[in-house]
This record gives C-alpha cells, structure tokens and sequence, in this order.
C-alpha cells in the first residue's frame, strides 16, 4: 500500500504540482524565459523596472529586486518581438520635374532598437514610420528629371533612408535597408502613348535597316552585273582573234582544212534538220524526177 501511495503522491506532483507550480512562479515573476528575438519589459506603477532581452532562463527579481513580484498583480509585463521586420509601400504618387505622373513602390526593413522608447514614445511606431517613409519619398524625390527616376534607384533611396532615419531613432524602432523597387508611370493614357512612340521608332528603324540592306545588295548585284558584262564582251572581242588564229594554223595543211570543213558542213546540215529523200541506185530517170 505504501508502495502505490508513493507512486500516486509522484505522478500527481509531476504532471499537476510540479506545473502548477512552476506557473505560479511564473505569474509572479520569479523567473522567466526569454526566447530568441524577444524582449520583456517589466513596468509597476506606470514606473519602467527594466527589460530582459538576452535569450535563456532569466531571474526578474535578482535582476530588478523583489518588487518584480508585484508585477503579474499590479504592473504589466510586455513581449516584444525584437527581430528584423519588412514592409512595402505601392504607387506612392510623384510628380517628376516634366510633370510626368510617377509611382514609386519603397521597401525597408525596421527592428526594435530601443524597446522603452517604443512602447511609451509613440503609440503607433509602425503605422508612424510607414507614414514618414511614404511622406519623405513624396517630399524628396518630387519634382526629381525623369532620367533620374528612372535610373539613380540607389541614390534615391539613400535619400528616403537618412530624411526618416532620425525621427525613427528617436522612437525606438529603427530604419534598416531602404530599397526603392519600382517606378512606374501611373497614367495609362502616358503609358500607351510611350508604347506608340516605342513602336513606331522601332519600324522606322526596322525600316531603314532592310533599306539599306536592299540598298548593299543592289550595288553589289549591280557591280557584279557591271564586271560579268565587261569580262563577256572582251570574250567576244578575243573570239574572232582566237577562231581567226586556229583557222590560219590549219590552213596550212590542206588535208587538215578540206577535213574539217566537210566535217562542219556535214554539221551545218544535221544541225538544220533538212528533210531527205533517199532513192534506190537502180530507178530510172523519170522516176528520180
């Protein structure tokens, strides 16, 4: 019997005492424990006693005194989540210095730099953040040239970045990175027309490129005409010489020359496709009339 007493008298302290325990103290701040990326901020009385922030089991009351036992009754205990956080703003409206209508889309990063400052300097740090942020993009990159919006992204953000920096700094929640990501032109009637004017540079440079290119090949099939001409006329003219030439060489053997001109006559008349009739050796007189 003493047996089953201890074994029940543990597992009723293991999984309801010994818990219930451990969140008593916790309610009553005797310890705690910090997580990575958190920070708790302990306030009695309206009255900052300290905040915790290095992750790992943390002792309130050796840090702060016994007074941190009041807090779970009387004070309040904030969590704050201390890591890098991101945010983007889209089509933030800006006019550059042509009047042209310019939408510019801003990221940047932020974090909890100071985290009294940030629970009792602004009642809104993210929502006042993002409002200098969109105002300073307003306020400094209007009336900016249009080649500079389009092409110093980094130089404009460097701008937006030290313009709310400071305001931010003393709000406790810091500005990281500014990015300005994407300008875009916001009236469509702009757009369509600058697409028009794209287009249509492009035929006429589409354009004059095949006419040049019909323009080559037209000298080049013109002089090449212009040579062939020239070279066949001179064949022409060397013809006779060569033909006269040949036939002096054979005129000096008769046998040679009567050969070839019975051979170039028997030519002449098979080349002429005359009509022949033949008749035996035997017929008669009247008959070969």
């Amino acid at each position: 019997m003493s047996f089953v007493a201890g074994c029940l008298f543990a597992f009723v302290t293991a999984t309801i005492a010994v818990p219930l325990g451990l969140a008593l103290m916790r309610a009553f701040g005797v310890y705690t424990v910090v997580t990575e990326g958190e920070c708790h901020v302990y306030v009695l009385f309206g009255k900052v006693l300290g905040h915790l922030h290095e992750p790992g089991l943390r002792f309130p009351c050796a840090a702060f005194g016994l007074q941190t036992l009041l807090v779970g009754v009387m004070g309040r205990r904030y969590v704050l989540d201390m890591r890098m956080d991101q945010k983007y703003l889209r089509s933030l409206p800006v006019n550059s210095e042509e009047g042209a209508p310019i939408g510019i889309g801003v990221w940047w990063e932020m974090f909890i730099s100071d985290p009294v400052a940030y629970l009792f300097k602004n009642a809104d740090p993210q929502g006042s953040l993002a409002a200098n942020v969109s105002n300073a993009v307003v306020r400094c990159l209007s009336n900016m040239p249009l080649s500079e919006l389009l092409g110093t992204r980094h130089g404009m953000s460097l701008m937006v970045r030290n313009e709310v920096s400071p305001k931010s700094n003393e709000w406790g929640y810091k500005l990281g990175s500014v990015y300005v990501r994407k300008v875009h032109f916001r009236d469509e009637a702009l757009v369509r027309q600058i697409e028009e004017k794209v287009v249509n540079r492009l035929r006429q440079v589409t354009s004059a490129i095949k006419q040049d290119g019909a323009n080559q090949v037209s000298i080049i099939t013109s002089t090449a005409d212009r040579q062939a001409a020239i070279e066949f006329a001179r064949a022409k003219a060397v013809r006779m010489q060569i033909v006269g030439e040949a036939l002096q060489q054979i005129s000096e053997e008769p046998e040679i020359c009567s050969a070839l001109f019975e051979v170039l006559e028997i030519q002449k008349i098979t080349d002429g496709e005359p009509v022949l009739t033949l008749l035996p050796a035997d017929a008669s007189a009247a008959e070969r009339c």
